[in-house]
């Protein structure tokens, strides 16, 4: 699913390059808005609806839509996909 996240080049290389800096206790608790963090697949899944929604506000030139919060929630969907990817092989 994530292979196929067709987004601007732009925001996607800003979300990978900012994504080695990713700390999730700190990164997903805020987005999330969350006390507790789900795991790695179920945050992706909520990270996407909400980068989904950041998506739409760009889309429709919405005046209230962030470039910076829209590069926020890629860079945790990133660094969340890795975060998974390297469990799987541990």
């Amino acid at each position: 699913m994530l292979r196929q996240f067709n987004r601007p080049k732009l925001l996607v290389r800003a979300a990978k390059a900012a994504a080695v800096d990713y700390e999730r206790p700190v990164h997903l608790a805020r987005l999330l808005r969350a006390k507790t963090l789900p795991g790695h697949a179920e945050a992706i899944i909520n990270l996407l609806e909400l980068e989904h929604t950041h998506n739409e506000m760009r889309r429709q030139k919405h005046l209230g839509y962030s470039p910076i919060a829209h590069v926020d929630v890629m860079i945790a969907i990133v660094g969340e996909a890795q975060l998974m990817q390297a469990s799987q092989y541990t």
